[in-house]
């Protein structure tokens, strides 16, 4: 089996409310040194090989559900075998 973790994150260009409000939060508890926030998410994905390429279906996996292409980015590592 094999470990892939996908990172998705707003794009650059894309407004990010809730992590306005977590930098907010920050600099009222003293952390100044804190400039900017940008929320996102993580998933673990524990994939067992088939015919397919790993990358094929983790790409596909994000694209059609996991992350929205159109204000959403992501990437992904690939970890080697794990064993459960």
């Amino acid at each position: 089996m094999v470990k892939v973790k996908v990172f998705v994150t707003l794009k650059e260009s894309v407004l990010d409310p809730q992590g306005k409000a977590v930098s907010n939060a920050l600099q009222s508890l003293g952390y100044e040194e804190v400039a900017d926030v940008r929320i996102g998410k993580y998933m673990e994905l524990t994939i067992e090989p088939s015919g397919r390429d790993i990358e094929t279906v983790v790409r596909d996996a994000c694209e059609k559900l996991l992350s929205n292409p159109v204000i959403e980015d992501y990437r992904y590592e690939i970890e080697e075998a794990v064993t459960q």
